[in-house]
């Protein structure tokens, strides 16, 4: 029952009851002063009329709701109808137009409201009107540093401290797009804003690179930049097992730098993409080794049956023609040798891992930390010789030593371990100690051949091979009596090299909201966040007819996200999908989408794992959400996605925030005529999920005028309405 009408029940109680009181009171006074003659006379004339008093009695507050409904119209509802409208222009919609019925007096009270209102809506005109001034000038500005960035070839993202995304540009978006053409379909976004960059990038690469640009950022006259190069994160939900799909990035970090903060808010990420760079120069390297190594043999025999005919000048004909045939045979062997090379240089081989320039104390740091964190070993590390640097990929170093660190505690039994690096000339030296058992040196080659992973989603290698990729030696060394053992290791040395320091990003991006900067990462546990600052994915489907139970199925997703408080409607979700029943003439007649637009469209076995990607780690949004969710939930045993997040409806939504209007006025289309949003598009998914998500975002500041300020409360306050009680 709405406020109003509860208003108008207590009304009609409290007056039938003050009535009834009142009635009893003045008959016991007349019947205490009557004589017995008087009383005797009126139980003579209630004689026998008692029904007709019992139904006096009932009928008094129908009466009474008769007489207290023009009052109730003039007053209380018109007061609740006046105070909803204030209240959409004072929060959502300041064009609102407010009317009211009722008495002259709240008439005139509308009336001045709305004068009120309209000097209200043309001073917030005016502030627009000065803000969209000065965001044209902003835009203005913008757009010239953009066009000058525009020609980056390299992607560009922008991080908070938590992996959220901030910014990324076109080059970024195309290097995360499916290598397979046929999987667009279904692949859902890889980045957005808001969305983790851990989704497309390998984590332990990402922390490993942060942790040496922050010890670089304190360290004096270093600029706080990081390099690593990583393969791309295979998609969520793809088998972890997998390995990636071999696109090969190079990575430069730069930190950014909050001063108000007093430390680092974020992180600028530069991306190249080196895959077919690295398969070239291993394809070079490949060939150039055939052709050197490879024609010796053929080289030498050529060059013996030459010598000997050319000394020997009186050699018997057979004896010649044998040499001569030699020379044919080899020189046949020598160009066949040569075609086949050439043919093998054209395909892919394993490509080298490319390198970069660290210091040696960066590179202990990040392995007593890997170690630590692992494996909780004590590690202690010795003072480096000042300005030590190596050529290495730091990142799968750190690993290969976590590894052989791990095989010592586990084999050996080593209770603390010891890291030292010193300067050998041309290569350094980086030694593993431990005090306890020896090790033979069958033993270290054989914790060298095992294979371990890069990272959570990173390439399978070995110590072997990563090595082999540095041109570094490794041995055993027996310690001394009551020494320390030592693995160690003989690395290659580089001259220093001043990184480059962080500088604009040179791109023109494609959105971008730096206040996501001080936005914490969204947990499960949700009802304690504030609404603002969540990121929803509204969504809608169409169908083929309105009985998910009775068979109908989901033949459209359409799916935006609100991040930060923003509509971003340049990072949609929209799929027609091929059903496996035909499409219902009302339904058709509704969203105009056919069998034969269908017939060539995915199923939603292939779809609904690309929009479970797009919505991961949001909350979800529907109008009316029970009908969606449950054709939602009926596809979880045909496709095994479960969309299992927390669900907001804004049909309900409404009806917290105006919980007086009647059922009908709670449609998708009523509730945005009430708050000011144009409805485009609509009764197509995606035009729906717009107009919903606008919808959503007019509702929120209304939530807060009623105390709603957290999911948790919402979706109390949602349970609380009447059409959350509706089922399909």
């Amino acid at each position: 029952m709405s406020r109003t009408g509860r208003s108008l029940l207590l009304a009609t109680t409290a007056l039938s009851l003050f009535t009834l009181a009142w009635s009893g009171a003045l008959a016991w006074v007349l019947w205490s002063q009557a004589d017995a003659a008087q009383r005797d006379a009126l139980r003579a004339a209630l004689a026998g009329r008692g029904a007709f008093v019992a139904l006096f009695v009932l009928l008094l507050p129908v009466l009474l709701v008769l007489l207290l409904r023009p009052w109730h119209r003039a007053w209380p509802l018109a007061a609740t109808r006046l105070r909803e409208a204030v209240s959409i222009v004072a929060s959502s919609h300041p064009e609102h137009a407010i009317t009211a019925g009722g008495s002259l007096e709240m008439r005139e009270l509308a009336q001045a409201t709305a004068q009120l209102a309209s000097r209200y809506a043309s001073a917030q005109r005016d502030v627009d009107q000065r803000i969209a001034q000065a965001q044209g000038r902003l835009a203005q500005e913008t757009r010239r540093l953009a066009a000058l960035m525009s020609e980056l070839t390299q992607g560009v993202l922008v991080c908070n401290h938590d992996g959220r995304i901030l910014l990324y540009n076109a080059h970024a978006a195309a290097l995360f797009e499916p290598v397979d053409a046929r999987d667009a379909s279904t692949h859902g976004g890889s980045i957005g804003l808001g969305r983790s960059v851990f989704g497309v990038l390998d984590k332990a690469a990402i922390v490993h690179a942060l942790d040496q640009a922050s010890r670089r950022g304190v360290q004096p006259g270093a600029s706080p930049t990081a390099q690593l190069i990583t393969t791309r994160r295979p998609p969520s939900g793809a088998d972890d097992a997998a390995a990636p799909d071999g696109q090969l990035l190079r990575v430069q970090m730069v930190l950014v730098q909050d001063d108000a903060a007093g430390g680092d808010s974020g992180y600028v990420l530069i991306l190249e993409d080196i895959t077919r760079a690295v398969e070239s120069d291993s394809r070079r390297e490949a060939l150039l080794h055939q052709l050197t190594e490879g024609q010796r043999a053929a080289l030498g025999s050529l060059r013996a049956a030459a010598e000997t005919l050319q000394r020997f000048p009186a050699l018997d004909e057979p004896r010649r023609a044998r040499f001569v045939q030699v020379i044919d045979d080899e020189s046949a062997r020598l160009v066949r040798q040569l075609d086949e090379a050439l043919a093998r240089g054209a395909d892919p081989l394993r490509s080298a891992w490319p390198r970069e320039d660290m210091l040696a104390p960066d590179l202990l740091f990040a392995v007593q930390r890997s170690v630590d964190a692992g494996l909780g070993v004590r590690v202690e590390v010795a003072p480096s010789p000042e300005g030590l640097w190596l050529q290495l990929d730091s990142h799968a170093m750190v690993q290969a030593l976590t590894h052989l660190a791990a095989s010592l505690v586990a084999e050996l039994g080593a209770q603390a371990l010891m890291l030292a690096a010193t300067d050998e000339g041309r290569f350094a030296r980086l030694e593993l100690r431990w005090a306890g058992a020896a090790l033979a040196a069958e033993q270290l080659q054989q914790w060298e051949r095992q294979s371990f992973s890069l990272g959570s989603q990173g390439r399978h290698t070995s110590v072997q091979e990563v090595l082999a990729q540095h041109g570094a030696e490794s041995w055993v060394q027996a310690a001394a009596a009551g020494g320390h053992h030592a693995v160690c290791l003989q690395l290659p040395r580089a001259r220093p090299e001043r990184l480059p320091s962080a500088a604009p990003v040179h791109s023109r991006p494609v959105y971008y909201d730096f206040d996501l900067f001080h936005q914490r990462g969204q947990s499960a546990a949700l009802d304690d966040t504030p609404l603002s600052a969540l990121t929803f994915t509204v969504f809608d489907t169409e169908t083929t007819g309105l009985s998910p139970s009775g068979g109908d199925e989901i033949i459209s997703i359409g799916a935006v996200r609100i991040v930060n408080g923003r509509l971003l409607e340049h990072e949609c979700f929209d799929r027609l999908v091929r059903p496996r029943r035909p499409v219902g003439e009302q339904a058709f007649q509704v969203h105009g989408i056919g069998d034969e637009m269908l017939q060539d469209q995915p199923a939603l076995e292939q779809v609904l794992p690309g929009f479970a990607r797009f919505c991961a780690d949001t909350v979800l949004v529907a109008h009316n959400a029970a009908f969606d969710m449950r054709f939602l939930e009926l596809a979880r045993e045909r496709t095994g996605v479960a969309c299992g997040q927390p669900v907001l409806d804004t049909l309900l939504l409404s009806e917290a925030v105006h919980a007086g209007r009647a059922s009908d006025e709670h449609h998708l289309e009523q509730i945005a005529e009430r708050l000011g949003v144009a409805v485009l598009g609509r009764h197509t998914a995606l035009g729906d999920a717009i107009v919903t998500g606008e919808v959503l975002l007019k509702l929120l500041p209304l939530l807060a005028e009623r105390g709603v300020h957290t999911l948790g409360q919402a979706r109390d306050a949602s349970q609380r309405t009447s059409h959350a009680r509706l089922r399909y």
